[in-house]
């Protein structure tokens, strides 16, 4: 008893190592479709219906056996291309496939494309072009060729320099290294500015939906119609509220959106959705580095450069006018002056009659 038990068992084994070490040869009814530059087989053959009913270890090791079959073969095509040998003949062997003929779905969209800063605008209004500079040029005093932008470029930093040229006009005590460490900030301060706004301008044409037009057309459909017939009720003051309706037109006043109304989540739900949120926010609250909105902090930065902008142009504006009224009010101020001077001169002879009846009385 305990001899077949063991022969049983080392037969299972030796089935076990035959499964593992199955013959690369796979026979199909019908020959798979390959697409070698994509790396992809596709198998026309039916798989047996029996097997794939209901859940269960058959169904799984019937799939695994196809996965593997398949897998073969289309390794087996890939032994079959041209090779070489990577980095010499101690590399690996690298095979060179085939210009693919699949055309694989997109998983999104493709891209949009990026809306032009204001710079690229000027330069296509005034038909500046791009001339393409070399990276390397020549360093004089290196007597090497260096980067000509970024980390040890040619002729260095100017700010790092051990010597620097006093300009004409400027303060002899001056220090220069501050100025030239100071003019490098503040032209990092604006370049990085200037990004955040192309990036928030960016933001805002990307979120804005553009309008369908409303060109007139010889035949109009009722969607049509009534698409045109609700943005003109709403181009009033009052939204529509006081305009005549139609014959068949809803008695509720249309909106600018068109009908759409907001949407809020449910209560029960996603359970694990709102725990992420949850986590996320709790995260965000327990990190000391605060969260940055970029497009907040450009508007903010924006309105006051606006708003410091507008003070001062008031204030230009307040002196001039100032200025213009005094000299409007010279004049008059002169002649009030020479009038009030003139006046106790003329009044001198009345002021001295009463002083002397006032003496006789007492």
């Amino acid at each position: 008893m305990a001899a077949v038990r063991v022969e049983a068992v080392l037969a299972a084994a030796e089935e076990q190592e035959a499964e593992k070490r199955r013959s690369i040869t796979v026979e199909k009814e019908l020959e798979l479709e390959y697409d070698l530059g994509n790396l992809l087989a596709v198998d026309r053959n039916p798989p047996p219906a029996a097997a794939l009913r209901g859940a269960g270890p058959r169904r799984e090791a019937l799939l695994q056996a196809l996965a593997r079959d398949n897998t073969q073969l289309l390794v087996s095509r890939l032994w079959e291309l041209p090779a070489e040998r990577a980095g010499g003949t101690g590399g690996p062997l690298v095979a060179q496939l085939p210009e693919p003929t699949f055309r694989l779905p997109r998983e999104k969209p493709p891209p949009k494309p990026r809306p032009p800063t204001r710079w690229e605008q000027f330069a296509r209004l005034k038909g500046i072009r791009r001339k393409k500079k070399t990276s390397l040029v020549w360093d004089e005093q290196a007597k090497e060729w260096r980067r000509r932008w970024g980390y040890r470029r040619a002729g260095g930093d100017p700010s790092r320099a051990w010597l620097a040229e006093v300009p004409a006009g400027a303060d002899p005590d001056e220090d220069q290294f501050a100025r030239l460490r100071r003019e490098k900030r503040e032209r990092v301060a604006r370049n990085e500015l200037n990004r955040l706004r192309n990036l928030a301008r960016a933001h805002r044409a990307g979120s804005a939906v553009p309008a369908a037009p409303l060109h007139p057309t010889g035949h109009q459909d009722r969607d049509e119609l009534r698409r045109v017939a609700r943005v003109a009720r709403v181009s009033t003051a009052s939204l529509g509220r006081f305009q005549p309706r139609l014959p068949k037109e809803s008695a509720e006043p249309p909106s600018r959106s068109g009908g759409k109304k907001r949407r809020f989540e449910p209560l029960l739900g996603n359970l694990a959705a709102e725990r992420s949120r949850q986590l996320e926010l709790l995260r965000d609250m327990g990190s000391k580095k605060p969260v940055l909105d970029i497009t907040r902090a450009v508007n903010k930065q924006m309105r006051q450069e606006e708003a410091e902008a507008a003070a001062a142009n008031k204030g230009k504006k307040q002196s001039k006018r100032g200025k213009r009224g005094r000299r409007q009010q010279r004049p008059g101020r002169s002649g009030k002056k020479s009038g009030a001077r003139r006046q106790p001169q003329q009044q001198k002879p009345t002021g001295g009659g009463s002083g002397g009846g006032r003496r006789k009385k007492a």
